[in-house]
């Protein structure tokens, strides 16, 4: 017999943004040695606490991983993975925090490293599928600009 799977909304991902000279910028992170996934380039993500709402979650994680603040605030899509261990199928929910042109991250222990790339250049350079899907929703979202046009209203947290 095998146990039921369940299925949880508990992490958040969060593709940080600044308006660079040639068009948004995302920012990836690089995993540090003896953490997991070691060397992998990534976007700011981590788990929601009991009782926190994502998006309180998503402006956390942004300032535990790269001091910075976000200036607003974007519901982009929703993403998930299996955590066999756990037998959970793990819920994300995907945001997109702009923050200032001229932010600088400042990392803690989980990273060694930081870099600024177009999106479409950070798209190739990420490690996992879903954040390669969720810059896709960023172009897609910001093609005509820094807001999101039409649905500007319905995606934008503050």
């Amino acid at each position: 017999m095998h146990d039921a799977v369940s299925v949880k909304v508990s992490i958040v991902d969060v593709l940080v943004v600044r308006e660079g000279a040639a068009g948004l910028e995302l920012l990836l992170l690089r995993r540090a040695a003896g953490m997991r996934c070691t060397g992998a380039w990534e976007v700011v993500h981590g788990r929601i606490e009991p009782g926190e709402r994502p998006e309180h979650a998503a402006t956390r994680e942004v300032t535990e991983e790269t001091g910075l603040v976000a200036t607003r605030l974007y519901n982009v899509t929703l993403g998930g993975f299996y955590l066999h261990r756990a037998g959970v199928v793990a819920l994300s929910c995907v945001f997109c925090a702009f923050v200032a042109a001229d932010a600088a991250p400042v990392l803690g222990p989980e990273h060694d490293a930081a870099r600024w790339l177009p999106l479409a250049a950070a798209k190739a350079e990420c490690a996992w599928p879903r954040e390669r899907e969720a810059i896709e929703h960023v172009l897609h979202l910001f093609r005509f600009g820094s807001d999101a046009g039409a649905v500007e209203d319905v995606l934008r947290v503050f």
